[in-house]
């Protein structure tokens, strides 16, 4: 797959800096993405995220696209 979500490296980051777990219910109640999308964004599993997606986990992490998602070229 070659975009990489870092879902799980932001909660790590989250967690590290407010010290307290964070969990993907609060995530989905404070963006409006269901918690599913979220578990398989995390997971990295081949899903079709929209714009609107990415722009709402950016809010919530206070950060950028690329700390969000990167392309990953596959290796041939």
């Amino acid at each position: 797959m070659p975009i990489k979500f870092k879902l799980k490296e932001r909660i790590a980051d989250k967690e590290f800096r407010e010290r307290r777990v964070v969990q993907l219910k609060e995530i989905a109640e404070a963006t409006g993405v269901h918690r599913v999308t979220l578990s398989k964004l995390a997971n990295n599993k081949e899903y079709n995220v929209g714009v609107d997606t990415i722009e709402k986990l950016c809010a919530y992490f206070q950060c950028g696209i690329g700390e969000i998602a990167e392309y990953v070229p596959e290796r041939s």
